[in-house]
């Protein structure tokens, strides 16, 4: 089954407990938080605090994505606060093996994160040891950017290696996911879809959720036929 990761970058912060509320009781697995520091991307969004004002209120899977310089320095205390599974970008780390050990000893899942223009190859040799690949499908920073369709063939070249080494870790995408641009990722291997602006800006969050998922599902029943 495909998951959905609402990703509260394009929540309305005044109301974002009910937000996260909404998408929860719409039935999605994931809430996808991410974390800019105005350095690694041009922009900055939130820190450990709101996560952990909001563990609390929610049962959902805390999906934190570091995108961020140095986050060997704040993996503790996003997992203090409450982070379920921490992705880290390819591009940040020095020691990427180091830091993704380190995410796992400290109780939590630990995902790698590629930019469009990072080559699979940085992170074939690591692949056995995360719970989670992140393909971002746009260049990482803001909200409510375009798909970029490039990025279908180098997910089908991810779940080749997934299958080549059979690994079990998942695949998450990350930008410009909506009802027309999921059957192609769907299709191409991912199994959690990120989506900010198309659930957190449509008129009804639930509705936009069901139309989301009813665009994956429908992908995998033609593949199985």
């Amino acid at each position: 089954m495909v998951k959905i990761a609402p990703s509260i970058l394009s929540a309305d912060f005044s109301r974002l407990r009910e937000q996260v509320a909404a998408v929860e009781e719409a039935g999605v697995e994931y809430l996808h938080i991410d974390v800019m520091d105005g350095h690694f991307v041009p922009n900055i969004t939130i820190g450990p605090p709101v996560v952990a004002s909001l563990r609390p209120h929610s049962r959902l899977v805390f999906d934190v994505h570091l995108m961020i310089e140095k986050p060997d320095y704040y993996i503790e205390e996003f997992i203090a606060a409450g982070a379920d599974l921490v992705t880290v970008h390819v591009e940040a780390c020095t020691h990427l093996h180091r830091t993704v050990t380190r995410i796992k000893e400290k109780g939590a899942l630990a995902g790698i994160a590629l930019n469009p223009a990072t080559p699979l190859a940085m992170v074939e040799p690591i692949l056995p040891t995360v719970d989670l690949v992140l393909l971002m499908t746009v260049n990482p920073g803001f909200g409510g950017q375009r798909f970029i369709g490039e990025i279908v063939s180098k997910l089908e070249a991810l779940c080749d290696l997934r299958a080549k080494y059979a690994l079990g870790f998942e695949i998450e995408v990350d930008g410009g996911i909506n009802v027309n641009t999921a059957p192609a990722v769907v299709r191409a291997g991912a199994g959690v879809l990120v989506t900010g602006s198309a659930i957190f800006t449509a008129p009804d969050i639930a509705a936009a959720i069901h139309d989301l998922r009813s665009a994956a599902h429908s992908t995998l029943a033609c593949i199985k036929t």
